[in-house]
């Protein structure tokens, strides 16, 4: 059985805003949250969508069934189901952190976007020569050269917070 780390969600989804769309967002929230020092909840392992925690798609579940997160499932028109996660009574925070500042610029960013700035942090982290490559080559569908460019923007602004593990400077060229 999983660790279950229900209030460590909480956390996330109360850093980003109160409010996460989508399990993808969730976990690429929490990655970037890990890779930069800020989080040390989670471990995350490469799958299809890029860097995943077994433990918090649990932790997650269970804190929408018993803790004070909810999640409310969406049908879209094409029949895919998405989940929005929200914490129950949320109030912001007086001071801004370095962890809400990252949750919440990550949560407002395109989810095709953070997928691909989570994913090349990830493979840069993994030691491959050129994470952008990699990444473009592992997800050919999502990748054109608007998204490279923007998932690239995105890590540029992330970097601009002060973090315990600073990302990658080659991926912020």
């Amino acid at each position: 059985m999983s660790d279950i780390k229900i209030n460590e969600v909480v956390s996330i989804v109360g850093e980003a805003g109160g409010r996460v769309v989508g399990r993808t967002r969730l976990q690429k929230i929490a990655y970037l949250l890990t890779a930069t020092g800020l989080d040390e909840n989670f471990e995350f392992i490469y799958k299809h969508y890029g860097p995943f925690s077994a433990d918090l798609a649990s932790s997650a579940e269970f804190g929408a069934l018993i803790g004070n997160l909810t999640e409310e499932k969406t049908q879209t028109q094409w029949g895919a189901v998405y989940s929005t996660y929200t914490v129950d009574g949320f109030q912001p925070p007086e001071v801004m952190t370095a962890r809400g500042q990252l949750a919440s610029i990550a949560a407002a960013s395109d989810s095709i976007e953070l997928e691909l700035a989570a994913t090349a942090v990830f493979l840069a982290r993994e030691g491959y020569d050129d994470p952008w490559e990699e990444t473009s080559q592992r997800k050919p569908e999502k990748v054109t050269p608007v998204r490279l460019q923007n998932a690239k923007a995105l890590l540029i602004q992330l970097s601009q917070i002060a973090v315990p593990q600073p990302i990658p400077e080659g991926l912020l060229q």
